[in-house]
């Protein structure tokens, strides 16, 4: 809980700058969304704490710790799953009459925002999976655990999403495919050695994606995407074990089916 509350807590300051200025960093992103460093912030702070200074570097370390990622055939989720159900969304929407355009992007912006995201992705994720999952999962398991912090997640994004001047059907849409999006990445985690950079490259593929569709997020269908993400969460917790959501050789000896380490 100390966790959330100082994640809050260190992001008033970017509500207030984005309220004063207006300033937009890409299409429907507004200057608020700088706060990603809160989530890295708030855990290194406490873990510094909790752990001392050789606890911070550990956790900073997971940053990349694709060394974790023992079965690589797990890339292909992270990186190409949430681009198929966006791209299923575009077919869907074309067969059901929607005049949507196009996709019109350059290599280079995909390039761009591909980096750039993948850097708000990971000051997020050392926070949320480093930090925070972990507790969550021995307490309540990995499918409460996610739909929890799924949850603190989407209400952490309301402020940006209001001064990007988003309706409250919008928000309302959007948060519930945040929370289907966690429970996924709580899957990836689970079956990835618990890696941070996995899910963080599954959290910048939900960014790109959407900017990238079809014309800088313009036509971007909250409802039809969280209905697929639904489908495909409803597809994991039926082949996984919802107290774990990973594999047997990752579950065997411990409830949560973590491994060693944080």
């Amino acid at each position: 809980m100390k966790f959330f509350i100082l994640i809050f807590l260190l992001t008033i300051p970017f509500w207030v700058l984005g309220a004063m200025s207006g300033i937009q960093l890409l299409s429907g992103v507004p200057i608020a969304a700088l706060a990603f460093v809160c989530p890295a912030i708030a855990a290194t702070i406490l873990e510094c704490r909790e752990n001392g200074t050789a606890g911070m570097r550990a956790l900073l370390e997971r940053s990349f710790d694709f060394d974790r990622i023992r079965v690589k055939a797990w890339y292909l989720p992270a990186l190409l799953l949430y681009p198929s159900v966006v791209a299923l969304s575009f077919f869907i929407l074309r067969l059901t009459g929607s005049n949507i355009p196009d996709p019109q992007f350059s290599l280079s912006f995909t390039v761009y925002i591909c980096c750039g995201f993948f850097i708000s992705a990971l000051g997020e994720e050392i926070g949320w999976s480093g930090y925070a999952i972990g507790p969550l999962e021995d307490h309540w398991g990995a499918l409460k655990a996610s739909l929890i912090l799924g949850a603190v997640w989407a209400v952490w994004h309301w402020g940006a999403l209001v001064q990007a001047h988003r309706s409250v059907s919008w928000i309302a849409w959007w948060s519930l495919y945040t929370v289907a999006a966690r429970v996924i990445m709580v899957w990836l985690f689970n079956n990835t050695g618990r890696s941070v950079f996995a899910v963080t490259l599954f959290h910048m593929t939900l960014n790109v994606a959407w900017q990238l569709f079809p014309v800088n997020g313009s036509y971007f269908n909250f409802p039809v995407v969280t209905a697929i993400l639904a489908i495909v969460v409803i597809i994991i917790v039926a082949v996984w074990e919802p107290r774990t959501l990973a594999t047997y050789r990752y579950a065997q000896g411990n409830t949560c089916g973590r491994l060693p380490g944080r």
